[in-house]
């Protein structure tokens, strides 16, 4: 046939899946019942993934009993969790976090403007004192640490001020 220009039927057995429907639009689609979080589509209640691309598959889901026990369970204790992936959780800065940031930023200047080694916030009793008496102050890493993540930044920022100041 085709030598002789005739093309045959377009093929059927294309699949039957939603390419371009996002998470999102089944968030929209189907109300409170799922939530979206990092490109995935997770049921509220259960706190399970679903496939966003398949409808039947999440009406199935929305049917089953296993969902229909775990909602009213979820209703009962009336407290929205909602399930969140890894990278979200981990991009969420916390007032903790950044006090935790500040309060080492701020122990290794100290250290620096006092001529202060910082392998001395390796010794046992330094240790004890900085947990007991400083807020936060069991969050200050080990001397090592301290040279390669936060004194980098305590030396730009000096130099800034300096090169600042001297303008």
């Amino acid at each position: 046939m085709e030598r002789f220009g005739v093309k045959s039927a377009p093929s059927r057995n294309r699949s039957k899946t939603a390419l371009y429907v996002t998470p999102q639009d089944r968030v929209t689609e189907f109300g409170n019942e799922l939530h979206e979080d990092g490109g995935k589509l997770f049921c509220t209640s259960c706190n399970v993934v679903l496939n966003h691309v398949r409808k039947s598959a999440i009406n199935d889901h929305l049917k089953s009993k296993t969902h229909t026990k775990r909602k009213a369970e979820f209703e009962e204790q009336n407290v929205r969790k909602k399930q969140r992936t890894l990278t979200a959780s981990l991009q969420c800065n916390s007032t903790a976090q950044t006090e935790k940031t500040s309060v080492i930023q701020d122990f290794v200047k100290m250290c620096l403007e006092a001529n202060i080694p910082l392998e001395k916030a390796d010794h046992p009793s330094v240790r004890a004192f900085l947990s007991r008496y400083v807020k936060n102050g069991g969050s200050i890493p080990k001397s090592d640490q301290l040279r390669k993540a936060y004194l980098p930044d305590g030396y730009d920022n000096e130099n800034q001020l300096i090169n600042t100041e001297d303008r």
